[in-house]
């Protein structure tokens, strides 16, 4: 045993899928689940800003899929959101500024309910964290996931919606910030009392497989809460 290395891909079934929007777009994706046996959790992943490089290979989302399907028996379903390309392909349409994106975040939640995934949990980073907050509030999504939110677009009536509905919703923010730290963030999410801001030793983008590992373990102590921690060095 060597532990897992950033470059660790563990065993998964892997399949490319293609989502539908409302809007007549076609957006390109896959989906990573357990190699063996059924799942205990999804998440649906939603990458940072696509005009500064995000993609659904941004590296921690990639590295969910890479390890979680094994390690902790998770479905991972990433997606490049429209105009969006990487080695997968390249999503229908252009970016609309958090706009359009709206019919995005709907076509994979309902891509897996339609695929019979459970526990569907929304994993957003930056970007990925405004389409959650404005759009996540969707049938059988049961919480969300926020890695950095800038909290760019997303409105205070957006955030009320959140308190008003009452899914859970944990706020990962990196005490390094560029755009948020801990102490804003937790004025602005005060408004959403289930909102668990939790402050870590990172940097917006997670650089740097300490900080991955964080991250992971904290996306896998959410949305399966009996589970082992992962002993990332004895894998």
């Amino acid at each position: 045993m060597t532990g897992i290395s950033p470059s660790t891909v563990l065993p998964a079934l892997r399949e490319d899928i293609t989502l539908h929007t409302s809007d007549g777009l076609t957006l390109v994706g896959e989906l990573a689940r357990p190699a063996a046996g059924p799942s205990d959790a999804t998440l649906v992943t939603l990458h940072p800003l696509p005009t500064e490089g995000g993609f659904m290979d941004s590296h921690v989302l990639r590295k969910a899929s890479f390890r979680l399907p094994a390690l902790a028996n998770i479905n991972v379903l990433r997606f490049n959101t429209r105009g969006t390309c990487s080695p997968r392909g390249c999503s229908a349409g252009a970016f609309d500024e958090a706009r359009g994106e709206k019919n995005d975040v709907e076509a994979a939640v309902q891509w897996a309910i339609d695929a019979g995934l459970p526990n569907i949990w929304l994993l957003g980073w930056s970007f990925g964290t405004d389409l959650t907050l404005k759009y996540g509030l969707l049938p059988q999504v049961v919480g969300a996931i926020l890695l950095s939110p800038p909290l760019r677009y997303t409105s205070e009536e957006e955030l009320r919606r959140w308190a008003d509905d009452g899914r859970p919703l944990r706020v990962l923010v990196p005490e390094r910030d560029d755009f948020l730290q801990p102490p804003q963030a937790r004025e602005r999410f005060s408004v959403i009392p289930q909102a668990e801001v939790v402050a870590h030793d990172a940097v917006h983008l997670w650089v740097g497989e300490k900080q991955v590992r964080t991250a992971l373990d904290e996306i896998v102590a959410t949305v399966v809460p009996g589970h082992e921690v992962i002993d990332w060095d004895a894998q």
